[in-house]
């Protein structure tokens, strides 16, 4: 198991560090970022099981788009305006996200019960394998104080580019 108020902690303590350091990433933008953050991510989670954490489906919601509600709702067997109404709520920026967490979907063994038909951005989570990673160095950030292994991840890129 992940222990995650130790993690919170070491996130809280490194965080001016994490944004500094990944601020200056984003204005160099240095030609093997990708790569650099792409091997780390298939080395990280070689050794970080996320059915151990399930952090982010503790405390975040993703962003559902149509495309996602369509397929969730179809998923549950609920008409789209049902499922919205049970689960969505609108935030300031204007997205359909979870009325609350934790995620109505985990399971008590940090299973998705609707995994197959998940939304993107959960597919996507926690987005360190993307192409033009200089381009969410802001929201690799906001990742290093949810997910265990980003905060590993950029614990090891800051030893490549000191």
């Amino acid at each position: 198991m992940i222990d995650l108020e130790k993690h919170k902690a070491q996130a809280q303590q490194k965080s001016n560090e994490n944004k500094d350091f990944l601020a200056k990433l984003k204005k160099k933008k240095p030609k093997d970022l990708d790569d650099q953050f792409h091997d780390l991510h298939l080395e990280t989670f070689e050794r970080i099981d996320c059915l151990a954490c399930a952090n982010c489906c503790k405390t975040t919601s993703p962003i559902f788009y149509q495309k996602d509600i369509e397929r969730v709702a179809k998923h549950l067997k609920m008409k789209v305006q049902t499922f919205i109404d049970t689960y969505l709520r609108i935030d300031e920026e204007n997205d359909y996200v979870l009325k609350s967490s934790p995620c109505p979907f985990l399971d008590h063994e940090n299973y998705c019960m609707v995994y197959e038909s998940r939304p993107t951005a959960c597919r996507e989570y926690p987005h360190t394998d993307r192409k033009r990673m200089y381009q969410i160095m802001d929201l690799t950030y906001k990742n290093t104080i949810v997910c265990p292994a980003v905060l590993d991840i950029v614990e090891q890129l800051k030893k490549v580019y000191k």
